[in-house]
């Protein structure tokens, strides 16, 4: 295990645009603790209302992502456990956008209709890292209104089974574009490792994000954020998973939504009955009656879906991963 805090910050023609496919850029090894820079959505290049997407942008460098890093002894059937310790904004302002043919409310390949597409704007948060919020101004009106600085990590994943490469845009079961800001500080990821050293990856930082992130954009900022990871031996994930120290998520990614919907809740279901020894059923009535559903997104390739369920309505439950959650908090506490 080691003693100091690993240190990454890619230059420009380092960052990855897919999970998989890529050469790593370091390896670490279970108990490291890791700072890791990341860039925005749109590397950087959208700063104010005059840089459309569209324009200073070049198709498909989008979501660039810092990575991957091969993790030692991670194999095919175990768990890899990555515990966010702190998501720092690298810069006091952000953008979000809208496009013309991205987001849930706007004609898209997939959803063909006949109306003009949205048109291409930027917004421009400041974030002030003192007071906590991320500033609002609307462009066509001179409202302002302060939100909640809740920095997140849309984008964590790891590399895909059998060769395969994926965007860094489509959230699936390697986790990927999962836009949930359930992404923050103090959580846990839990990400089913499906080749020779996992291969771990992330970026897409938030500022904030609704849940659902209607308009396909958050708050988009560079980070830096601290993880530390763990590979859990023999014990296979097959979807995402999430741990805070009050709930359990499983996280579901597809298309349709009650897809992305039934992943989730089947998964969190599944999960609950280990935990606490319940009957299959009894578990299902029991996250029927106390879950939550926060939404992800509904405009990336596929939508995401989080199921959730507070660590207080389990009945004496087991720890999770066999308590890798508060092992790697209290790990990575010690580094910051």
């Amino acid at each position: 295990m080691s003693m100091d805090k690993i240190v990454y910050r890619p230059v420009r023609d380092e960052f990855a645009y897919t999970f998989g496919g890529r050469m790593p850029v370091a390896h670490v090894r279970s108990g490291d603790v890791l700072q890791v820079f990341t860039e925005d959505c749109f590397g950087g290049l959208v700063r104010g209302p005059a840089d459309l997407p569209s324009q200073v942008c070049r198709m498909p460098y989008l979501n660039p992502v810092s990575g991957p890093f091969f993790v030692e002894d991670a194999e095919p059937g175990d768990t890899l456990a990555v515990h966010l310790l702190s998501i720092e904004p690298t810069r006091n302002w952000g953008v979000s956008a809208t496009f013309p043919h991205f987001g849930a409310l706007t004609s898209t390949s997939q959803t063909a209709t006949l109306q003009p597409p949205l048109q291409e704007r930027v917004w421009v948060y400041e974030v002030d890292k003192t007071a906590g919020v991320v500033r609002y101004r609307a462009t066509g009106s001179d409202h302002v209104v302060d939100l909640p600085l809740e920095p997140m990590i849309g984008t964590i994943g790891v590399a895909p089974g059998g060769f395969e490469a994926r965007c860094t845009i489509v959230p699936d079961s390697h986790g990927g574009n999962l836009d949930t800001p359930q992404l923050r500080a103090g959580a846990t990821v839990y990400l089913g490792v499906r080749m020779h050293g996992a291969m771990l990856a992330l970026g897409d930082g938030h500022a904030r994000q609704g849940e659902g992130e209607a308009c396909g954009v958050g708050v988009e900022i560079a980070t830096a954020t601290t993880l530390a990871v763990e590979v859990i031996k023999g014990v296979p994930t097959l979807w995402p998973r999430i741990e805070t120290d009050r709930a359990v998520m499983s996280v579901g990614a597809a298309r349709p939504l009650e897809d992305a919907y039934r992943i989730a809740h089947r998964d969190l279901v599944g999960w609950t009955a280990c935990l606490t020894g319940l009957d299959e059923l009894d578990a299902y009535q029991l996250v029927s009656q106390a879950g939550r559903a926060p939404i992800g997104n509904v405009c990336d390739p596929n939508y995401t879906v989080v199921a959730a369920i507070d660590k207080q309505f389990l009945p004496s439950p087991a720890a999770a991963y066999g308590g890798a959650h508060d092992r790697l908090r209290l790990l990575a506490a010690r580094h910051r």
